[in-house]
């Protein structure tokens, strides 16, 4: 043993013991949050205690089959015996350690990543803390690419009814109006331009844009979906200009289409992509994957930065998830049980509009009634989201089971009716 190595014993410790759950109701966790945590969320729908699978339960002994996943984190559902036990491994080995240094686990990421995306060579990794961050990345990412000679490239293009976060940078790519209004001014230069309008966007990319910003499917907005040939367009109109093509797969990359990138049919090789949620099976971790030496070489060292982004844990619990992803055939799987959930939804009376691939899965209500569905859904024992007034969103574990799945549409006639009657 090392002369700087002291032996730790290791305990395992129950939650429990740091914090009391039993005995402890929903409504006085709730009277505690409401006291002790800022307001930005607004009230919690339930206090959750316990998840295995695609379930989980609240404080006071309720069950529901969780149709959002974390708001499309959880891939691999709750408490993955796997992935929680490469945690612990790497946990109790090495935790955390600076950007001074690197990891085994850091570097198989990045390799992996780098495989999983098809990236040509040169391409690299930078490794954030979420969704949000991966973009701020990408944005400044972005701001290095101002081009040559008296033409300075200083615009960034992105769509209304974008959502790419809520940090400064990610927040002026971000449309709704009501997320910006409170902090302007926001950093400048972003235009946003009509959804899916190819005319729209070959008008506005010229010599002065420096990126276009892309979800090819957009979550918040409700899963909307890219037209056909848009990303197509889009990389001709960018390659053109001397602009950059950054996809945020944030919500719809790891394998929630039901491939590792929404974006891979398309036919395009982008500048850049972000992911996070999925990439850490509910680890928090984020990442911007840049493609190609030129762009790779855009943001150079002490440009960019973070404390823990790329941690041993972090780098770990991903590259779990992928494993599992890949070793237990779950992307096959979201492609069958997205299906089976589209097409049951489709024939149910008072369902609109059904969108999405795989296991992100939007569908639209012939009532503004969308937050009585999920209050309703609650009630019956359902996990779901609202969008929008008469939107639903669907982004379960892409564990789920058919089975799992027709407990909720036979269910959702009922649940919707409900929803209706409190209104």
């Amino acid at each position: 043993m090392s002369k700087h190595t002291a032996e730790v014993e290791l305990v395992e410790t129950p939650v429990a013991e740091l914090v009391e759950t039993k005995g402890h109701a929903g409504s006085e966790w709730l009277s505690r949050y409401s006291t002790s945590l800022m307001n930005v969320f607004g009230t919690p729908q339930r206090v959750l205690v316990r998840g295995a699978g695609c379930l989980v339960w609240d404080a006071d002994g309720k069950e529901y089959l969780d149709l959002l996943g974390g708001i499309a984190v959880n891939a691999l559902g709750h408490a993955h015996p796997f992935v929680t036990s490469v945690i612990a491994s790497q946990l109790a080995t090495l935790g955390h350690v600076s950007n001074f240094f690197t990891s085994p686990t850091q570097v198989a990421l990045a390799e992996k990543l780098l495989e999983l995306t098809h990236a040509p060579a040169g391409s690299k990794v930078f490794f954030s803390n979420s969704g949000t961050e991966a973009n701020e990345a990408a944005f400044k990412l972005a701001r290095r690419n101002t081009g040559a000679g008296d033409t300075k490239r200083t615009k960034i293009i992105a769509l209304e009814g974008a959502f790419h976060g809520r940090t400064m940078g990610a927040l002026a790519l971000t449309a709704k109006e009501a997320y910006r209004a409170p902090f302007e001014p926001l950093p400048g230069g972003v235009v946003h331009i009509p959804f899916g309008d190819i005319g729209a966007l070959e008008a506005a990319v010229d010599d002065t844009v420096a990126a276009v910003f892309l979800e090819p499917i957009q979550g918040e907005a409700g899963v909307r979906p890219l037209p056909p040939g848009y990303l197509k367009a889009a990389r001709e109109a960018t390659t053109k200009a001397g602009a950059l093509l950054i996809l945020d797969e944030v919500q719809t990359g790891i394998g929630r289409t039901g491939k590792w990138l929404a974006s891979e049919d398309a036919g395009i090789v982008p500048d850049a992509v972000t992911l996070a949620k999925g990439l850490g099976g509910g680890f928090p971790i984020g990442a911007l994957i840049t493609f190609g030496g030129q762009t790779s070489s855009l943001l150079s060292a002490g440009q960019h930065g973070t404390t823990f982004g790329g941690n041993p844990v972090a780098t770990a619990a991903a590259l779990a998830t992928l494993h599992a992803l890949e070793s237990q055939n779950v992307l096959a799987n979201a492609t069958t049980v997205g299906a089976h959930l589209r097409s049951g939804l489709a024939r149910i009376p008072g369902v609109t509009e059904v969108r999405g691939e795989g296991l992100l899965i939007g569908f639209d209500l012939d009532a503004d009634v969308a937050p009585a569905v999920v209050q309703a859904a609650l009630d019956a024992g359902f996990i779901v989201n609202s969008p929008g007034p008469r939107t639903i969103r669907l982004a379960p574990p892409l564990i789920l089971t058919t089975a799992q799945a027709d407990t909720f549409l036979t269910a959702f006639p009922a649940i919707l009716q409900a929803a209706k009657d409190a209104q």
